[in-house]
């Protein structure tokens, strides 16, 4: 795994990188401010999940700087870019404090995420010139996803790989160990 980035510079956010975005992946700015992400939520003083969309397979979108998620959040997606997975450790200051969000999540708890960022892209109220515009947008939602799920597709392909390679050298060493074995053989 990659090293553990302090986004904050007090350990409330730490960063790290599960898998990292395409050299060309984009991340959030000020004219795509609203981010797709799909995440799993843990505590870390249990590991008892408290919220995901793997089980559903759903998306949730929201804008940063808006207020609407936690603190890390808005720190943390930032600093991401298309196609990155990233596991986020923060502290209680940065999530839901000393209330806590009952009764899934207890005072002061540490949290720990997975995010994957999926998306980012305009919000919806802003002012697109022309239809041209729009298809560009839609273009470029297109081609992040694309990225994405390529990404995503190599990642799998070098764990197959992985596998065949190991399974071909456990084979091998099976192999050179036959000899005349002394068990009962059938004489011809």
């Amino acid at each position: 795994m990659s090293e553990e980035i302090d986004l904050t510079g007090d350990g409330g956010v730490i960063k790290t990188i599960v898998r990292h975005a395409k050299a060309d992946a984009v991340g959030p700015t000020t004219d795509n401010p609203v981010v797709d992400v799909k995440y799993e939520g843990v505590l870390a003083e249990t590991g008892e999940v408290f919220d995901t969309t793997h089980e559903d397979n759903t998306i949730f979108s929201f804008e940063i700087g808006s207020g609407s998620v936690i603190k890390s959040w808005d720190i943390a997606l930032r600093t991401m870019k298309v196609g990155e997975i990233a596991k986020l450790k923060c502290k209680p200051e940065y999530g839901y404090g000393a209330a806590g969000s009952p009764p899934e999540i207890p005072p002061n708890a540490t949290l720990i995420f997975e995010v994957e960022l999926v998306a980012c892209r305009p919000r919806k109220s802003s002012n697109l010139g022309s239809s041209t515009e729009e298809r560009a947008r839609l273009e470029e939602l297109k081609k992040q996803r694309e990225m994405a799920a390529a990404t995503k597709e190599e990642e799998k392909k070098k764990r197959e790989e992985a596998k065949a390679a190991a399974a071909a050298r456990i084979q091998a060493k099976l192999g050179s160990k036959k000899g005349p074995g002394k068990g009962k053989g059938k004489a011809k």
